[in-house]
C-alpha cells in the first residue's frame, strides 16, 4: 500500500471514529478534548497545579490515541444488549466539558499557590469550543506574582516544658527564616513537633493544638509566623491543664480481639505472668510467649512512645501464625499510667500445595510436578518450616551416540525461618530498631541426562533485617554447594572434554566435581509510592548484591601448604573449590504520568572475577543475556559474550556466558482495560569475559570498543494483572546484533522474522 493510500484510510477511519463519539455528546454539549497549564514564571508549577485538576480528558493510550473512547463509541444505544455491555465495561465514556468543574479546578489551582507562598497569585481561565467538531481545549493560566518568605518565627505557650522541647529541636524544621512561607511546611512542622512530643510520653497530644498566625501587615514579600500550642482540654468546656506526660503500667496479652465494651469482663478470665508482662487465658496464646515478649517494644514503666507502638505493630505483623493485631491504650484514671493491651486472631499454621506443568524444549515434551508442604508454627515460635518435593521428566531427541533418551530430574529443598536471630538475644528489645529472621536452608538436585548425571547439595544461613519499612538487608552467613558428577558418557566426553580439536576448557570444568563456598550480602531499596497526601509520580527501587568464595579456605591451604591437584588447584578432601569475587548493581526508576501511563528506566550491572583457585567462573556465578527478563529480542542464553557468534551446536550456551553484564531498559505501560496491559519497550545491553578464551573469541571485555558490540532490541508485550501474579507475554526484534557483519549486524533496517523474532511468556514483570 503506498504512503498516499494508506494517510487517505487513516483519514477515513478517524473521520469514522470520530463521527461514533459524536453520537455519544448530548446537544449542545462538547468533549473535552484536550487541558493545558500555562505559567508565566515557574515550569514547576505547571506539574503541580495538574494534580488539582479536577476533569482531564479522556486517556490516549501511549499517550497517543484514545482508544478506550473509540471502543466505548462503538457500543449501541441499547445498554441492556450484552455486546454494547462488553464494549461499554472495556471502554471509557466520553468527558463531557464542564463549566462548574473547570471553576472549580482553578479555584483548587489557585489555592494551591496561594499555600505555596504566593499569597496574591491568580489563575485566569479560558475555555476554546470548536463548534464544528464539538470539543473544547480548556487552558489555565498561571499568575504566580512575588513569592513570599518567612522573616522570623516566635514560639508562645503557656506550657513552658512543651516550649522548652520543641526550642532544642528546631534544628529538624523546615519553619526558619528566609525559607518560602508555604502551608505544606507549616503542616509538617505540626506533624513533626506532634510525633516527637507522642515518641516522649505526651500520649494525649494532637496536631490540633499547635496553630499559626501570619503576619503581613508591614507591606513586603516578609512574613512574621507566629506558632501557638495551646493546654490540654480534657472535654469541652474543661479547664485548661498542662499536658500530661504518660508512663506504661502494664502490658497484656489477649489471644483473641475483644471489643471496647468486652475490656470490662477481663477479670473474670485467668491470667498468666511472666515478671511485668501477663496473657489472659481467653483461649489458647497460640505462641511461646517468649515469641510475644521478644517482638514487644513497649516496655512497662517507660514512657509511651508512639514510635515503639508502630514498631511493635509491625513486629506482630511479620509473625505469619498471627493476624488483624490490635494495640489498645486504657488510662488509669487518677494516674499519669497507661495499661497496654496486644489483641490477636491466630492465624492457618498448615498447608500443603501442588504445582503441575508441561513443558516443550526445542519440540521435546515433558512434564514437572512438586508438592510443598508448610507449617507456620513448628515450635509454637513463628518458625516457618516448608518442604518442597519436586521432579521433571522430559523426553531427549536428537542427539546420536547417547544410550537413552531421557532427561529426568528430581530433588527436594527444606526451609526453615526463624523469628529474629542471635543478636535478638543478645540487644534488648528497647535498644532494638529492627525486624530481623533467619533461614536455614538444604537443597539436592539430581539431573539425569543422556550425556551426563549431575547432583549438587545445597546449605545455607542467611540473616536478614530491616530497620525501616522500604529497605531490608541480607547477610549470607554461610552457603555451600557441593557439585558431583559421578558419570558422564564416553561419547560426550570424547566430543567435547577431551577432544583435542573440539576441547572447551569452560566447559570441562563445569563437568567436574567442585565445591563452592560463599559469604555475601544483599540490599534492596524500594522508594515510598507517596509523598505527603499525594501519590509520588517518581518511584525507583535499588539492589545492590556483593559476594565472595573460597577466600578463607585459600588463606588456610596457603598458610599449612594444602595440597594441589593435577590442574594447580588447592583441595579439600580431594576436592578442588571455586575461588571468585562477585558483585550487582540494579536500579529502576519509574515516572508515572497518569493512572495508566507509566514509564520505566531500569538498568543493572554485574562483574565477577575468577582468581587464586580458579581461572574460570562457576557455570552457576556466570553471567547469560537474553530472555523475557533482559535483551528480549534474543532467547535465553543466547546472546554474546561480545560479537562472539552461537557456533549452532546444542550445548553452546555453555559458550554464551561471562564474567560481565549490563543491562539498560526502558519500557512504557499502558493499562488497557479491566486486568489488561500493554507495554512497548527498547533493551540494550551484553555480557563479555575478562578474560580472552580461545572457545569465545570476540568475548573478551575492552573499554575502547564495547559501545560497539552493544546489542539493542525493540518489542511490545501484554500483561494479565491478577490478584496473585501477573501474567507477561512479551514480543521483540532484534534491532543491532554485533554477532553480525554488514547487513546482518542491523536487523532494524534489514530484518528478518525468523531469525530476529523472539517471544517470551513469563510471570511477574521483568524488573
Amino acid at each position: 500500500m503506498s504512503i498516499k493510500k494508506f494517510t487517505y484510510l487513516s483519514i477515513c477511519i478517524f473521520a469514522l471514529l470520530s463521527c461514533s463519539v459524536n453520537k455519544l455528546i448530548p446537544e449542545g454539549e462538547y468533549l473535552l478534548d484536550d487541558v493545558k497549564v500555562i505559567s508565566t514564571t515557574n515550569r514547576d508549577n505547571e506539574t503541580k497545579a495538574r494534580g488539582y485538576i479536577r476533569q482531564n480528558p479522556n486517556v490516549r493510550w501511549f499517550s497517543l490515541a484514545k482508544v478506550p473512547l473509540f471502543t466505548y463509541s462503538l457500543s449501541g444505544a441499547d445498554t441492556a444488549k450484552w455486546g454494547n455491555k462488553v464494549l461499554r465495561r472495556l471502554g471509557e465514556a466520553p468527558v463531557i466539558y464542564s463549566d462548574s468543574i473547570s471553576l472549580l479546578s482553578r479555584n483548587n489551582i489557585e489555592r494551591m499557590l496561594v499555600n505555596d507562598g504566593y499569597l496574591h497569585a491568580s489563575v485566569d481561565f479560558e475555555c476554546e469550543k470548536d463548534e464544528d467538531k464539538r470539543r473544547a481545549t480548556t487552558y489555565y493560566y498561571l499568575h504566580e506574582r512575588e513569592r513570599y518568605y518567612i522573616e522570623s518565627i516566635e514560639l508562645e505557650t503557656e506550657d513552658e516544658t512543651l516550649k522548652s522541647i520543641i526550642l532544642a529541636d528546631t534544628v529538624h524544621s523546615l519553619l526558619r527564616a528566609g525559607v518560602p512561607f508555604s502551608v505544606d511546611n507549616m503542616e509538617f512542622e505540626r506533624r513533626r513537633i506532634t510525633a516527637m512530643l507522642k515518641d516522649m510520653g505526651y500520649y494525649r497530644f494532637q496536631k490540633e493544638y499547635i496553630t499559626y498566625i501570619a503576619d503581613t501587615a508591614h507591606h513586603s514579600n516578609k512574613v512574621r509566623l507566629t506558632m501557638n500550642i495551646g493546654l490540654f482540654m480534657r472535654a469541652a468546656g474543661a479547664e485548661p491543664e498542662q499536658h500530661k506526660v504518660y508512663r506504661i503500667g502494664t502490658v497484656s496479652y489477649i489471644p483473641r480481639i475483644i471489643s471496647e465494651s468486652g475490656m470490662d469482663s477481663l477479670d473474670n478470665f485467668d491470667t498468666m505472668r511472666f515478671g511485668a508482662f501477663s496473657i489472659i487465658a481467653v483461649d489458647d496464646p497460640v505462641v511461646r510467649p517468649s515469641l510475644l515478649l521478644r517482638n514487644t517494644y513497649i516496655l512497662p514503666d517507660e514512657l509511651f512512645s508512639q514510635s515503639k507502638v508502630d514498631r511493635t505493630y509491625n513486629a506482630f505483623g511479620n509473625i505469619s501464625v498471627l493476624k488483624y493485631p490490635t494495640i489498645r491504650m486504657i488510662e488509669r484514671p487518677g494516674t499519669d499510667l497507661l495499661d497496654c493491651y496486644i489483641m490477636y486472631d491466630r492465624n492457618k499454621r498448615r498447608s500443603i500445595g501442588f504445582e503441575l506443568e508441561g513443558t516443550n524444549t526445542a519440540g521435546d515434551f515433558g512434564a514437572a510436578a512438586a508438592v510443598t508442604f508448610s507449617d507456620k508454627n513448628l515450635f509454637k515460635g513463628a518458625e516457618q518450616l516448608s518442604i518442597r518435593l519436586f521432579t521433571a521428566y522430559e523426553a531427549v531427541s536428537g542427539l546420536s551416540g547417547y544410550s537413552g533418551g531421557d532427561y529426568l530430574e528430581y530433588g527436594a529443598e527444606a526451609n526453615l525461618r526463624l523469628m529474629g536471630g542471635l543478636p535478638e538475644y543478645a540487644i534488648p528489645a528497647k535498644n532494638r530498631e529492627y525486624l530481623s529472621s533467619t533461614l536455614y536452608s538444604l537443597k539436592f538436585n539430581s539431573q539425569k541426562r543422556p550425556e551426563f548425571d549431575r547432583h549438587v547439595l545445597s546449605g545455607s544461613w542467611n540473616y536478614t533485617w530491616s530497620s525501616r519499612e522500604e529497605s531490608q538487608n541480607t547477610l549470607e552467613l554461610l552457603d555451600v554447594n557441593y557439585i558431583y558428577v559421578p558419570w558422564i558418557s564416553d561419547t560426550f566426553k570424547k566430543e567435547y572434554l577431551d577432544s583435542i580439536s573440539n576441547r572447551n576448557s569452560i566447559l570441562k570444568y563445569n563437568y567436574e566435581n567442585l565445591l563452592i563456598t560463599k559469604f555475601g550480602y544483599t540490599y534492596t531499596y524500594n522508594s515510598s509510592l507517596k509523598k505527603g497526601n499525594q501519590l509520588n509520580p517518581y518511584a525507583y527501587s535499588v539492589r545492590m548484591h556483593a559476594e565472595c568464595s573460597g577466600n578463607v579456605l585459600y588463606g588456610f591451604n596457603s598458610m599449612f601448604g594444602g595440597s594441589k591437584n593435577s590442574d594447580g588447584q588447592y583441595t579439600i578432601l580431594d576436592l578442588a573449590y571455586a575461588q571468585y569475587v562477585k558483585g550487582d548493581f540494579d536500579i529502576t526508576a519509574r515516572y508515572r504520568f497518569n493512572d495508566r501511563n507509566t514509564l520505566l528506566f531500569h538498568t543493572g550491572v554485574g562483574i565477577a572475577y575468577p582468581y587464586g583457585n580458579s581461572r574460570i567462573l562457576p557455570f552457576e556465578k556466570r553471567y547469560f543475556a537474553g530472555g523475557a527478563n533482559g535483551m528480549r529480542g534474543w532467547s535465553v542464553r543466547t546472546l554474546g559474550p561480545g560479537r562472539y557468534r552461537n557456533s549452532g551446536k546444542s550445548i553452546d550456551f555453555i559458550n554464551q556466558s561471562g564474567d560481565l553484564k549490563l543491562d539498560i531498559n526502558l519500557e512504557l505501560r499502558t493499562r488497557l482495560f479491566w486486568k489488561l496491559h500493554t507495554a512497548i519497550f527498547v533493551d540494550a545491553g551484553n555480557i563479555w569475559t575478562l578474560r580472552p578464551y580461545d572457545e569465545q573469541p570476540g568475548g573478551q571485555f575492552d573499554i575502547s570498543t564495547f559501545h560497539r558490540e552493544l546489542a539493542f532490541s525493540y518489542g511490545v508485550g501484554v500483561r494479565i494483572e491478577l490478584d496473585m501474579f501477573v501474567l507477561r507475554l512479551d514480543g521483540a526484534m532484534k534491532a543491532v546484533n554485533p554477532a553480525y557483519e554488514g547487513d546482518g549486524k542491523y536487523p532494524l533496517l534489514h530484518p528478518d522474522f525468523g531469525r530476529d523474532f523472539a517471544l517470551h511468556f513469563a510471570i511477574g514483570y521483568p524488573f
